[in-house]
């Protein structure tokens, strides 16, 4: 969060409210040097004030915190106090780390954004922050902990900020920071979060979604105190130690269902649920089996976590029942353990200090996650191919399989054999020929499903495919895949791309010597290049066009002269060498704005430039192409345009003859089927040479007393 002048508004939270809650856990040393951080963050940020007017200092202090709800150790709450003072004030790392310690400083610059640093596009920048604060991560999960502090503290002032940021914010939020939370465990931060997120990108389906929950909170209100003591009622009959709770789904995964499985509000009846905690793991097969007594399960509506838990460790019996008044009923079944796991998520580290196995269990896996986004890093040519690989892991919707030995491996819906291999050992994913799923030999791109046995064959002579990123599903793969064929063919491609360049270079009459040194550095600051090579690899890997680098590297040098340029059906400059179509979906012609869309199979496709076709092409600057028309176009081209006329007798062919005077031909015609009215509508494709030429028949029609309206077609 920047820091900016604005007037004096009081501290919500006391520094003094809150190391009397760390004075619960914390050791007098440690609150001496909590105390210590907090005059020397109050003293940098001196004379700075949020957005809403509160002074800065405020912020650090409700991220700490936030954090002291975990339990978090003294290093942690110090690198929260301090995380802004090097991105906002002229502290520097090392003074932090003379002052409070090595660790402080290191948590403190996993936190801090790369702010001084210049990038060429906002994506970038925001990919590279993204990659250094998930490194740091890997090697402090801390790291994370005061991020998602810092963001949930943002989130929930974020009213103070202009609408544009607050979308751009809210977005990142839904986006990065709510998956990663989710991932780690963090349960009650990951629903505020997405809540928080979802109020700022759509604040009026917000406030309906939440009038509907609170009036069907008033309507639903008997009914769920009904199923609550029937519950406590069968479970004290059976002598069960429970607590029963009733609980009710945050917005946004309201919005969710009902956006993915077009339901109306009225339609989702789960929005209301209940959790059972019991004393251990055997009384939550006792509750959900005497619970079924109570109510009907729904078929295909259960899930074990317990026996199977989440990635992030989460532990619980879920089953959907029929309630009482024929609606269906979701109920949770834990133990308070598992319940404290489900709420701090890997916070339960520091906050839970157990031997229970459940807990290193939970660490073992975020380990091995962090790791995972380690070897992820080290694979990706950059962060922005690394933060899509991210993204792709964020989202599991999860599938459970087999080993040969029984071993049970959870991996995203969707996923491949390919994804199973690789998620087994890299040298098995590279290495991989065939699959045998339930003892069946089947094709590696086969969909895994739940509980298929999974048994992968390999060869030592084989390696990856490139075709395998068709279906890969999970971020490894996908991150391996590219390593490979990056590292082991990078010199093959370096002259494949060499050869492809030479060939549409060729077509401009031509050829690698003509292009100078300086051409080539410019295209590579241009295009975010690392060297030459790097450029001639995309090419060889068909990342990058030939003919599109070909142009861009004429471009920068000398203009080609006229007889360079291949002579042709060619009619628009800028496409010299490439086969060009015009797109249907706008139907250009000469003298219309235009762009060129550099498509694989067709070759350039013109579009016009407000063709809302062409909106996501502009997202891939590597496929546009700026062209422009000809002088003297020597071919006719195809316009539709739309008549309203008068419904009267040899209207048509006063049109037709008016066309036909104009020079131009009609290529198609359609009238609306007769319905008795005074209007009726025509539609006539004709040629025209550019246009002014249509302008002049649009003029020539409007001369006909019957014609009330007419309006260009395109598409």
């Amino acid at each position: 969060m920047t820091a900016s002048a604005r007037p004096i508004v009081a501290a919500p939270l006391t520094a003094s409210a809150l190391f009397k809650e760390w004075s619960g856990y914390l050791k007098p040393e440690d609150l001496s040097q909590l105390q210590a951080a907090y005059d020397f963050s109050e003293s940098a940020h001196q004379g700075q004030f949020r957005k809403s007017g509160e002074p800065y200092i405020a912020h650090p202090l409700a991220v700490a915190s936030i954090l002291a709800q975990w339990h978090l150790d003294a290093q942690a709450l110090t690198a929260a106090l301090l995380h802004d003072v090097v991105e906002d004030t002229d502290v520097t790392k090392n003074q932090i780390a003379e002052q409070f310690g090595r660790p402080v400083a290191e948590l403190v610059d996993g936190v801090s954004k790369l702010d001084r640093i210049e990038f060429d596009s906002q994506e970038k920048a925001q990919a590279e922050n993204f990659r250094k604060m998930l490194l740091a991560m890997a090697r402090d999960v801390r790291v994370m902990l005061i991020k998602l502090a810092d963001r949930l503290h943002n989130m929930r002032t974020l009213d103070a900020v202009n609408p544009q940021k607050r979308q751009r914010v809210a977005r990142e939020t839904l986006e990065i920071y709510a998956p990663i939370a989710n991932r780690l465990g963090l349960n009650s931060i990951y629903q505020e979060m997405e809540d928080l997120a979802f109020q700022h990108l759509f604040p009026d389906r917000f406030r309906v979604l939440a009038k509907a929950v609170r009036t069907a909170r008033g309507n639903r209100r008997e009914g769920v105190s009904k199923v609550l003591e029937g519950i406590e009622r069968r479970l004290g009959d059976f002598k069960l130690e429970a607590q029963v709770q009733g609980r009710e789904k945050h917005l946004h995964s309201v919005y969710r269902k009902m956006r993915e499985k077009h339901l109306s509000f009225a339609q989702v009846h789960d929005v209301f649920g209940f959790r059972i905690i019991v004393k251990d793991m055997p009384a939550c097969y006792v509750a959900l089996g005497v619970l079924h007594g109570l109510y009907k399960p729904i078929p295909g509506k259960f899930k074990d976590y317990i026996a199977i838990p989440k990635a992030n460790g989460y532990q619980s019996l879920h089953s959907t029942l029929f309630g009482p008044f024929g609606s269906p009923i979701e109920i949770q079944i834990r133990t308070a353990e598992m319940h404290k796991i489900a709420e701090a998520g890997v916070a339960s580290h520091w906050l839970y200090k157990s031997s229970d196995t459940s807990l290193s269990e939970l660490q073992q896996k975020t380990h091995q996650w962090l790791q995972s986004l380690l070897e992820m890093q080290s694979e990706s040519g950059d962060s922005v191919e690394f933060l899509e690989h991210l993204k792709v892991d964020l989202f599991p919707d999860e599938v459970y399989v087999f080993t040969p030995k029984g071993k049970i491996m959870s991996l995203p819906r969707g996923a491949s054999a390919v994804d199973f291999a690789y998620a087994v050992h890299t040298d098995i994913g590279n290495r991989c020929v065939a699959v045998k799923i339930n003892q069946e030999l089947m094709p590696l791109r086969t969909e895994l499903r739940n509980g298929d046995r999974v048994e992968i064959i390999t060869a030592s002579h084989a390696k990856p495919n490139p075709l395998w990123l068709n279906f890969v599903a999970t971020a490894k793969a996908r991150a391996h895949i590219r390593h490979f064929l990056k590292t082991m063919h990078f010199s093959e491609s370096v002259q494949l791309g060499s050869r492809l360049l030479q060939q549409a270079l060729a077509n401009f009459k031509a050829s690698l010597p003509d292009v100078s040194e300086a051409q080539w550095d410019k295209l590579v600051r241009d295009s975010s290049g690392r060297s030459r090579d790097d450029i001639l690899s995309d090419i060889g890997l068909g990342k990058r066009l030939a003919v599109v680098v070909a142009h861009q590297l004429l471009a920068l040098g000398e203009p080609l002269p006229a007889e360079a340029r291949p002579v042709g059906a060619v009619v628009v400059r800028g496409s010299e060498g490439i086969a060009v179509q015009f797109a249907r979906c706008c139907g250009p012609i000469p003298g219309d704005p235009i762009i060129g869309i550099i498509s694989k199979g067709q070759g350039m496709v013109v579009h016009t430039h407000d063709c809302p076709i062409i909106a996501k092409s502009h997202r891939d600057p590597e496929r546009v192409l700026d062209v422009q028309w000809d002088a003297n176009p020597s071919k006719l081209f195809d316009v539709g345009i739309r008549l309203v006329v008068a419904n009267q007798r040899g209207v048509l062919a006063k049109v037709a003859a008016e066309i036909a005077a104009a020079e131009s031909n009609i290529q198609n015609v359609a009238v609306d089927p007769e319905d008795g009215g005074t209007y009726t509508g025509m539609r006539f494709t004709v040629q025209v040479m550019n246009r002014m030429h249509l302008a002049r028949i649009v003029r020539d029609l409007r001369k006909i007393p019957e014609v009330v309206r007419i309006s260009r077609v395109k598409g």
